[in-house]
C-alpha cells in the first residue's frame, strides 16, 4: 500500500518547546535544514502566557535558570534582545545567588525570540511515526503523510511511546524498559485577576511548605502584569485527584487554599491544566537514540533534567546524534 507523501524534510523535530527549538537551532547552524511542526498555535511549549482582560499571566514555567555555560549564554542573548530579564536571586530574605530569568514581559517571549529564523509549522498534530524505504513517515492527523530523513521527538515521553507503537516502530527491550519507568507529574494552574495587590512578600514568587499548593506567583510584582494578577500552581497530589473534577470548583478550592496571600477579592478566573507538567524520573542520557538509519531520536526535559535548561541540553545532544549520521547539507 502506498501513500502520497505531502511534504519532505532532511530533519524533522517535533514539538516546539525548549527542546525542540535548540535542536533546531543547532542543526540549522550546522547547515542541515530542520522543519519543526507543533499541534499548537505558538512556540515556548510550557514556556506560556496567558491574557486576560488587562492582566498577563505566566502559567506555566515560572522562571529558567542556567548551570551551563552555553545555556547561560543563550540567555545572556535573550537578555541583549529585551526577550529576557533577570526576575531575583532568591524567594527569601536571603539571596542564593542564583539568578531566576523571565521572559521580557512573559516566559513565552522566550520561546518566540528562540524561535526568529527557524522554519515552524503549527497546527499540524501527528499520529503516528512509520519506517518506510530508509525514511521516516509521519501521519498526521488531518490525513496528510510527511516523510523525513531524520526526526527529533520531543513530546512527554509516555506521548511519544505511543506515536511510536502507533506507526509499528519497536524498541529494544532494554530502551522500552527505561522510557517505560518514566512518569510526569500533573499540575492545575489557576491564573486570577485581583481588584488590589496581593500580600505576597518581594521578589513575587513564593512555595508553600503545605497544602495543595505547589506555588504562587504575583505576575505584577514580577513585571509582567500591568494589573494585580496571581498564578496558583497545584500540587501533583491534588492535581491528580482533582484532574477530572469541575474544574471552575477546583480552581475555587485552591484560590480559598491561597487566601492568606491573596488578601483581596477575585476579580475573575481561569483554569488550565499541564498533563505533563515536570518528569517524576529523567532517564541517564540526555536524549535516546531510537534508530541511526535512518535517525531518530527522542529528547526534552526527561533526559537532562526536569527544567528548561534541561530541555535545552537534551536538544543540542539530540541535534548532534543526528548530525553523526550525515544528510543533506
Amino acid at each position: 500500500m502506498t501513500h502520497q507523501i505531502n511534504r519532505s524534510a532532511d530533519v524533522l523535530v517535533i514539538g516546539a518547546g525548549m527542546a525542540g527549538l535548540s535542536a533546531a537551532a543547532a542543526l540549522q547552524k550546522a547547515a542541515r535544514k530542520p522543519l519543526i511542526i507543533d499541534k499548537g498555535r505558538g512556540v515556548g511549549g510550557r514556556m506560556a502566557t496567558r491574557r486576560i482582560g488587562e492582566a498577563t499571566f505566566d502559567h506555566g514555567a515560572q522562571f529558567v535558570t542556567a548551570r551551563d555555560p552555553r545555556f547561560e549564554q543563550v540567555l545572556m542573548n535573550a537578555c541583549k534582545a529585551g526577550a529576557a530579564v533577570e526576575w531575583c536571586r532568591g524567594f527569601n530574605a536571603r539571596s542564593d545567588g542564583h539568578v531566576r530569568w523571565r521572559g521580557k514581559p512573559g516566559m513565552s517571549s522566550l520561546g518566540k525570540h528562540l524561535a526568529v529564523g527557524l522554519e515552524i509549522v503549527h497546527e499540524k498534530q501527528v499520529t503516528a511515526l512509520h519506517l518506510m524505504d530508509e525514511q521516516w513517515s509521519v501521519s498526521m492527523a488531518d490525513g496528510e503523510m510527511w516523510s523525513a530523513d531524520a526526526i527529533i521527538l520531543t513530546a512527554p515521553v509516555p506521548q511519544s511511546l505511543v506515536l511510536l507503537e502507533a506507526g509499528g516502530v519497536v524498541l529494544e527491550q532494554p530502551l522500552q524498559d527505561r522510557l517505560g519507568t518514566i512518569e510526569y507529574e500533573r499540575c492545575l494552574a489557576v491564573m486570577a485577576v485581583l481588584n488590589g495587590p496581593s500580600r505576597l512578600p518581594a521578589p513575587g514568587g513564593l512555595a508553600p511548605t503545605r497544602g495543595p499548593i505547589a506555588w504562587i506567583a504575583d505576575n505584577q510584582m514580577k513585571g509582567i502584569s500591568s494589573g494585580p494578577a496571581i498564578t496558583l500552581q497545584a500540587t501533583d497530589d491534588f492535581s491528580v485527584a482533582h484532574w477530572d473534577h469541575d474544574r471552575d470548583e477546583t480552581a475555587r478550592r485552591l484560590l480559598a487554599a491561597a487566601e492568606e496571600w491573596i488578601g483581596t477579592s477575585i476579580k475573575s478566573f481561569q483554569i488550565h491544566g499541564w498533563r505533563y507538567s515536570k518528569p517524576k524520573q529523567t532517564d541517564p542520557l540526555q536524549c535516546a537514540l531510537v534508530s541511526g538509519a535512518p535517525p531518530l531520536v527522542l529528547a526534552g526535559d526527561a533526559f537532562a533534567g526536569p527544567r528548561v535548561e534541561g530541555a535545552a541540553l537534551s536538544g543540542w545532544a539530540a541535534a548532534a546524534e543526528v548530525m553523526k549520521f550525515g544528510g543533506v547539507a
